[in-house]
């Protein structure tokens, strides 16, 4: 009888804390399951629209995984504190010691976000020639905090995302056609006619010149010693260079064909003899 008396204070007690507790036990495993289950269902969501926008895939995983651990972290903050347990000063750390790692990797974090706008925004692409932070390359990869180019003598340049996704970008490839600027000088004593008729020849002799939009050909400065002209024709981007280099060959040795000079500076030396001093 004393054994049983003895157990009926802590009966009593464990059937009070089992009535208190059990039910916001039972509806925070039930919270718990659910909640997950959304979890899920939201990821699968998130890579659906993320495939639809063509993220890259080294993103995905990283902003899903992201995302899955903030969703995770709210939801045993929301159970816990069903449960009674004060979540107050777990908020509070939790919040202190990300800012400080905030503050630790500020320029990481930087960096990080520029990437995440890059390929979100996609100013450029991985195979594209841009120029931005004072260096002209081909885009080789695009990471989660630099972008790697390599430059047409094969250097291998590291750029911040962060100072890349802040600056102008130029992109030389995302257009499917460019134009093409070019001037060449004649002499004053030559037929002006005769050179514009051979640069339009030229032109028109090039298949890679596009003739919508039309090219442009005309007198464009009276020099000091020149009368030039602006060649400007369109051609498809991947074609720039070559028809570039090949117009400038093709206009020397057809201007040279035709007896069309082209000048160049030169310096007129003159001595005088001065009689000697008696």
């Amino acid at each position: 009888m004393e054994v049983i008396s003895t157990a009926n204070p802590y009966l009593k007690k464990g059937i009070e804390l089992i009535m208190g507790y059990g039910p916001k036990l039972l509806l925070a495993i039930v919270v718990l399951i659910v909640g997950n289950i959304i979890i899920k269902w939201l990821k699968k969501i998130i890579i659906k629209a993320m495939d639809k926008g063509k993220v890259e895939v080294s993103l995905q995983r990283f902003l899903v995984s992201l995302i899955s651990i903030g969703l995770r972290i709210l939801l045993l903050i929301s159970v816990a504190s069903m449960i009674g347990i004060a979540t107050t000063s777990f908020v509070a750390i939790l919040g202190a010691t990300t800012f400080a790692i905030g503050l630790a990797l500020q320029g990481s974090l930087s960096n990080f976000a520029g990437g995440v706008l890059i390929l979100l925004l996609k100013p450029f692409k991985v195979g594209d020639v841009i120029e931005a932070q004072g260096y002209l390359g081909k885009v080789h990869e695009i990471q989660i905090f630099n972008t790697i180019l390599k430059t047409f003598d094969n250097k291998v340049i590291y750029i911040p995302n962060g100072s890349l996704s802040n600056g102008n970008i130029t992109n030389y490839s995302q257009e499917p056609i460019r134009r093409v600027d070019m001037t060449f000088g004649i002499g004053y004593g030559d037929d002006i006619k005769k050179a514009k008729d051979v640069l339009i020849s030229i032109v028109e002799q090039d298949s890679r010149v596009l003739q919508d939009p039309a090219p442009i050909i005309a007198v464009s400065n009276l020099g000091d010693s020149s009368v030039d002209f602006a060649v400007k024709v369109w051609c498809d981007t991947a074609e720039y260079w070559n028809v570039f280099f090949d117009m400038q060959e093709k206009v020397k040795l057809t201007f040279d064909e035709k007896g069309i000079s082209i000048p160049f500076p030169q310096t007129d030396v003159h001595l005088y003899k001065e009689n000697p001093v008696a």
